[in-house]
């Protein structure tokens, strides 16, 4: 018996409520861990990626979008959705080169973080890119508009102190710095 088993909670049924072009909406039965039964609403999401990039200079990389269920353009370290059967590696190095136009010479996986756990099965994998160098322009999707601004590490942590910065896979991010 784990150390767990009076919090578990198990699929009684499962049905798909929504499928969408990125989200999956379920709504499961479950059992609770005093055996009753209640229901449970998610996300099923595919994954994402995040990248602190730092360029030359010492500043990162960062993001101007404007991102729609909130109506309004936030701050951000590049980022993006993991393809299917993509390494995560690879889904880093994609986002970072379509995204900004930058490569990076140095990689390394710093982490991972859920986002809203409550509602979504959404993993967002963390990366530190360094020894960046211009690989040509912004490869971005027909739908996806941004501009690029750096920051400094500190000019960053004062931008989440202050409300620049919102953005919860931003401020994970920069939380791994704090190690450095």
């Amino acid at each position: 018996m784990s150390h767990d088993d009076h919090l578990i909670e198990s699929e009684i049924t499962s049905e798909s409520v929504f499928q969408g072009v990125l989200l999956n909406v379920r709504k499961d039965r479950v059992r609770l861990p005093d055996g009753k039964e209640s229901v449970r609403e998610y996300i099923l999401h595919p994954g994402a990626v995040v990248v602190l990039a730092f360029l030359p200079n010492g500043n990162l990389l960062f993001e101007r979008q404007f991102r729609y269920p909130l109506r309004q353009v936030f701050l951000e370290l590049p980022a993006g959705k993991i393809d299917a059967g993509e390494a995560l590696i690879d889904t880093a190095k994609r986002e970072l080169r379509e995204e900004t136009g930058y490569v990076a010479d140095t990689w390394e996986h710093l982490g991972v973080m859920h986002p809203c756990i409550g509602y979504s099965d959404e993993r967002i994998e963390i990366f530190l890119a360094r020894d960046l160098h211009v690989a040509g322009t912004q490869e971005l999707d027909h739908n996806e508009f941004l501009e690029l601004i750096e920051m400094s590490p500190e000019a960053a942590r004062q931008a989440v102190f202050d409300g620049r910065i919102t953005d919860a896979k931003t401020i994970a991010a920069l939380f791994w710095l704090s190690r450095e």
